[in-house]
């Protein structure tokens, strides 16, 4: 019998204010502690371990220190870089921490019959075969999975995880992605599927796929996140014969959370700050990130008229951690509300994308969407850090005569 951890999403030093971006830290150094306590065998983590390829030097200590512990116990750690931590270039700190032995980057491959064939990492200790793909921004990674040799790995015995960093289209997720993969492109015969980049939790089972798993983030990363899941967590996965045998998610609270929601519509800037203080009334806020969020559209008056300075200093002085509102869906009665309401990036592109593609594109089997989604995929290739101009801009045109043919005349190319 054997255990082994799925966290993702760590996105350590995504929040911009220091508190909140500590708190993101603590979460993952909690999460680590949990994982020693418990005996895990090896760690995964599918993606984003960092909120960007180069983070500041306090994440990068506090995660090394953390990897040594794990290291020390010799307990192994595999990952596969994520939207956020990808590098064309492969210059991140991953790369920096594989060298030093924290951990290892399992998203290996080689071209072996114009297929890109995943080398499996045998973890020594248990048996298991991990494999595993990066995932990449604007869902670039969709490539690696269309000339992906499936057939080798599907054939290949044992316990085996196959870790990935994308959204799956056919399953039900609560977040909105609009370039999710299929699951046809996923390999089969896996026994474990260590999902990330979907930030709510789920488990999903589908015939042929095993068990497909995303424990969503490890710390909330925006004010929308931190109101609807308050904290986040990660999978502790035991196994016995090669199957597994229980699933037990491992929440990691590292402040309390109290949202205030207000819905404003038809309503004075001065009862909006009368509801908000009976909402606070004689609670005290010790330790507590307090989210308050505004909604709707104002009777009379402007939505700066509403004191938010005395009602957050309010919040402070009963002791709050730390105070954030949201009044994007605020307005007063003269605002005209635009088009695009979507607070996620994903959610306005889509909008975008549905409102200028109604017209058939000539030529083309394919929706106009699907063209747009596929053109917004090949110009979100981002350039190697040692490729010159040229060679990129031949390998953009490349790309976009593999994916469009001959479909245009040389005149229209240019």
């Amino acid at each position: 019998m054997f255990k082994f951890a799925h966290i993702a999403d760590s996105h350590v030093g995504g929040w911009r204010d220091q508190r909140i971006r500590d708190a993101g830290i603590e979460a993952f150094k909690r999460a680590i502690d949990i994982c020693i306590r418990k005996g895990i065998d090896f760690v995964i983590i599918a993606g984003d371990l960092f909120d960007t390829a180069l983070p500041t030097i306090d994440c990068m200590n506090e995660v090394t220190i953390k990897l040594r512990d794990l290291k020390n116990k010799k307990i192994s750690v595999y990952v596969v870089p994520g939207s956020h931590d990808f590098s064309p270039s492969g210059k991140t700190f991953i790369s920096i921490l594989e060298s030093a032995g924290l951990l290892k980057n399992i998203a290996i491959a080689n071209f072996v019959n114009n297929k890109l064939r995943l080398e499996f990492t045998f973890d020594e200790k248990t048996g298991a075969k991990l494999a595993g793909l990066p995932g990449r921004k604007g869902a670039l990674e969709k490539n690696y999975y269309e000339i992906l040799d499936r057939e080798f790995l599907e054939k290949t015995s044992g316990f085996k995880i196959f870790v990935f960093h994308s959204a799956v289209s056919e399953l039900k997720q609560e977040d909105f992605y609009a370039d999710a993969i299929p699951l046809s492109l996923l390999p089969k015969n896996f026994n474990y599927y260590a999902s990330g980049h979907v930030h709510s939790r789920g488990l999903f089972s589908e015939k042929d796929y095993g068990v497909i798993a995303y424990p969503g983030a490890l710390f909330p990363n925006n004010f929308l996140e931190m109101e609807k899941f308050n904290f986040g967590g990660f999978y502790i996965v035991e196994v016995e014969d090669n199957k597994i045998l229980n699933i037990e998610f491992e929440s990691i609270v590292v402040k309390n959370v109290y949202p205030i929601i207000i819905n404003a519509e038809s309503k004075t800037p001065s009862k909006i700050e009368s509801e908000l203080k009976e909402k606070i009334g004689d609670r005290e806020f010790f330790d507590t990130i307090v989210l308050i969020r505004i909604f709707g559209k104002l009777s009379s008056g402007k939505t700066s008229d509403v004191d938010f300075k005395e009602i957050i200093n309010l919040l402070y002085e009963k002791g709050a951690f730390f105070v954030m509102k949201n009044t994007s869906q605020f307005f007063s009665k003269d605002f005209e509300e635009t088009r695009v309401q979507a607070l996620q990036p994903e959610e306005i592109e889509e909008k975008i994308i549905e409102e200028n593609s109604s017209q058939k594109i000539e030529g083309f089997d394919d929706s106009p969407k699907d063209l747009i989604k596929k053109l917004m995929r090949i110009l979100s290739e981002e350039k190697d850090s040692e490729e010159t101009k040229k060679v990129f801009e031949n390998r953009i045109l490349s790309n976009f005569k593999k994916e469009f043919g001959e479909k245009f005349s040389e005149k229209d190319k240019k």
